[in-house]
């Protein structure tokens, strides 16, 4: 998310307006001359509910809601001669 920058003299002026899409998620930089002096940023909540949170996660990409369709397994490893997986592994490291 893009935040967004604000004079100092503007941002007293629109703080309600400003302080309205902090609630929204927003950030807020604060210039004084061009120059960033500050930043307004939500306050994260904390006490999200267990369902909540599974939400948020599911959302997110990072779990999968109940009840999907899993995704086809992981082919089995390569087999390769003895000690080789150990050796590319360490030149890997190495490089």
């Amino acid at each position: 998310m893009q935040a967004i920058r604000i004079g100092v003299r503007e941002a007293k002026i629109h703080l309600s307006r400003l302080l309205e899409d902090v609630q929204k998620g927003k950030e807020i930089i604060i210039t004084n001359h061009g120059k960033p002096v500050g930043k307004i940023i939500p306050i994260p909540r904390e006490s999200l509910s267990l369902g909540e949170r599974i939400e948020r996660l599911e959302r997110q990409g990072w779990i999968a809601p109940r009840g999907a369709k899993e995704e086809s397994p992981l082919p089995s490893p390569l087999p390769l001669p003895d000690e080789m997986a150990q050796k590319y592994l360490q030149e890997d490291r190495d490089s």
